[in-house]
């Protein structure tokens, strides 16, 4: 088989991959708290037909070698935890984290996940749950009389009840970080899950190193930019194209060859 149709189709495959992480950020552009996601190529094994610094003759060494690449591959995803646009929304149960860390959820299995969607709610018990109703790690219970939710800067939650003035304190947010956040396993439901490549999380207030701080009122926005995604879109499609052309090339010589040698 000609070589080119191998290669050219490995070409296809890595561009058809990276379409499809195109077409998922894209898709999530209005997903509170997404990250975007990126793929990694390397390229396959070399044919070393002649080794760099081979000799040739008894004065001449090879300076380059003959090495001819095989194609190229999907090493990996990855990730990118940049911050994403902070939205106002004046809704006092919304809290952004201007950091790195993550809140602390408790999934129906009773494992934590951890997610950067700050769109927190009071279910039936009064539990502090996210959107998905998980219950907020630590747990933190709201009053049925309170008139009135204050989530500090640090994380602490005070309420105001009917009948009173000031706020009286009912918990403390935390948050967790990783030493390499794109390790971090995608669960989806704005959810991630601790893994050996992430590192064990290292919880804390917010505030407290890179952490971050709480903004209560706000929403962390999709941090995928639709320029740039469309941008990366049109050169894929463009690559992908070029790899087309490829085997069809090579299927020409090869049919040019099989008609060639009748």
């Amino acid at each position: 088989m000609n070589p080119a149709l191998w290669i050219s189709k490995t070409g296809v495959q890595a561009q058809d991959a990276k379409l499809q992480a195109i077409a998922n950020n894209l898709a999530n552009v209005n997903t509170v708290g997404f990250k975007r996601d990126r793929v990694v190529f390397e390229d396959l094994f070399y044919q070393v037909d002649r080794q760099p610094g081979a000799q040739v003759d008894n004065n001449t060494v090879s300076p380059t070698g003959v090495q001819l690449g095989n194609g190229t591959r999907l090493v990996g995803t990855q990730k990118v935890f940049t911050t994403g646009n902070v939205q106002t929304t004046n809704q006092s149960l919304d809290v952004a984290i201007t950091g790195n860390g993550f809140l602390q959820v408790q999934r129906a299995s009773g494992d934590t996940a951890y997610t950067r969607a700050g769109q927190l709610q009071v279910n039936a018990q009064g539990r502090l749950v996210n959107a998905q109703g998980l219950a907020i790690v630590p747990e933190i219970t709201i009053p049925n009389n309170a008139t009135a939710v204050t989530i500090g800067e640090n994380g602490v939650v005070s309420v105001t009840t009917a009948g009173t003035t000031a706020p009286t304190e009912v918990g403390q947010l935390t948050l967790a970080g990783f030493v390499n956040p794109p390790g971090l396993l995608a669960l989806g439901d704005n959810l991630y899950q601790e893994t050996d490549a992430s590192g064990a999380p290292i919880e804390g207030n917010p505030g407290e190193g890179a952490l971050g701080k709480l903004k209560q009122g706000a929403l962390e926005g999709s941090n995928v930019q639709v320029v740039e995604e469309m941008v990366d879109m049109i050169a894929a499609q463009r690559t992908y194209e070029m790899n087309t052309k490829v085997l069809s090339a090579a299927d020409n010589m090869m049919q040019y060859l099989s008609q060639a040698v009748r």
